[in-house]
């Protein structure tokens, strides 16, 4: 499977013209050669030529955490008080264009543009990107199982399981943080609980504010699950729920997303354009009256990252093809008074988008 994601690179790399491809810390480095490397300021560093076999240069004290893979790259261990970037340097060599991993430290990259004054540096993700963007049965098999999961806390929450009025934000997110681990993902990436004016703030960090009765409260959370292959794929939901009988404006506001994510997902087809599904979902909350309010694109890629290509933004041209892996979450914020998003994860495929997240759509009204 590596092998033939990075045939796939080396391919890619030949139409762009890329001599070498440098993939360091970072979601790219687990999806071709199923490492993950901590993000230390000792070098990591996997070399990828055009031709010829692929080379991980790490810390020794990192070796052991190694899968090592005949085949697919050699390893190269450094010790302290060697200079890795005269390794790199070696295994470069005399490369026209190096692509560099994206999330690289600007430090490497310093060092390895001052060794190697004769290399063009470009962005690895325009080699990487639209085959991560892209995923298998296998991988959509995993975002299903980590859908699957968060969905059953969604529901729990909905239906008042998980006590709310008295607690504080902080309090509620630890929990949600335990029960991703406990529905069987590897580790928890976000737990968003946003109270009352709170969720006006579309990325808000759960504090000290205790919950109180008669307001909303948006959820937004997510982990991330190991699949066959042992590299992590990402869950992501978002659902709200009210603290007793919402009031009649924010009912009314509730519904227009509701029609928004809707006709987003709708549109969410096979050869429509990303910026098309991001005005499909735009279009309904601004004739609504809501459009100030609406302050980010539509959706995000996701996959080995929360966050990864495409997304689904005003000026993405790039149409959706199968295994398009993506959100759809929608989201109205008026600043100090309220806010709510819903948010499902799709995969596009030929017989139409197929959600990966099955919690009620509906605003869910709790006791506490």
């Amino acid at each position: 499977m590596f092998a033939e994601r990075l045939d796939r690179a080396r391919v890619a790399m030949t139409q762009q013209g890329v001599d070498t491809l440098l993939l360091s810390v970072g979601a790219d480095l687990p999806y071709f050669c199923g490492y993950e490397a901590m993000p230390l300021e000792r070098l990591t560093l996997l070399v990828v030529p055009r031709e010829g076999d692929a080379h991980l240069i790490v810390p020794f004290l990192e070796a052991p955490r190694v899968v090592e893979r005949p085949g697919v790259f050699d390893l190269v261990p450094w010790r302290d008080g060697e200079d890795p970037i005269v390794l790199a340097v070696d295994l470069i060599g005399a490369a026209g264009t190096a692509a560099v991993g994206d999330q690289t430290w600007a430090g490497f990259l310093v060092d390895l543009v001052a060794a190697l004054p004769g290399t063009r540096f470009v962005r690895a993700s325009e080699v990487t990107a639209p085959i991560r963007s892209v995923k298998d049965a296998a991988e959509v098999e995993v975002l299903r199982a980590a859908g699957a999961a968060v969905d059953r806390i969604a529901a729990d929450l909905q239906a008042g399981a998980i006590p709310l009025v008295g607690r504080t934000e902080a309090d509620v997110a630890a929990q949600l943080g335990r029960r991703i681990l406990d529905e069987g993902h590897h580790r928890v990436n976000f737990t968003i609980v946003a109270s009352g004016p709170n969720a006006a703030s579309p990325h808000h960090e759960a504090g000290d504010r205790v919950i109180r009765a008669g307001e909303g409260v948006l959820f937004d959370f997510g982990g991330t699950m190991v699949g066959p292959d042992g590299v992590g794929y990402c869950s992501d939901i978002t659902r709200c729920v009210h603290t007793g009988e919402p009031a009649p404006g924010f009912a009314a506001l509730y519904e227009v997303l509701v029609g928004s994510h809707a006709a987003g997902l709708a549109a969410a087809t096979v050869g429509t354009p990303c910026e098309d599904v991001d005005a499909a979902a735009r279009t309904v909350i601004d004739d609504a009256g809501y459009g100030e309010f609406f302050i980010h694109r539509t959706g995000h890629g996701i996959g080995v990252e929360a966050h990864e290509h495409p997304n689904i933004v005003v000026g993405n041209k790039l149409p959706l093809v199968p295994g398009h892996a993506f959100s759809i979450e929608p989201g109205i914020y008026v600043p100090d008074r309220w806010g709510a998003r819903l948010e499902d994860i799709v995969v596009a495929t030929a017989d139409g988008p197929d959600s990966m997240n099955r919690a009620d759509h509906r605003l869910a009204v709790v006791d506490g």
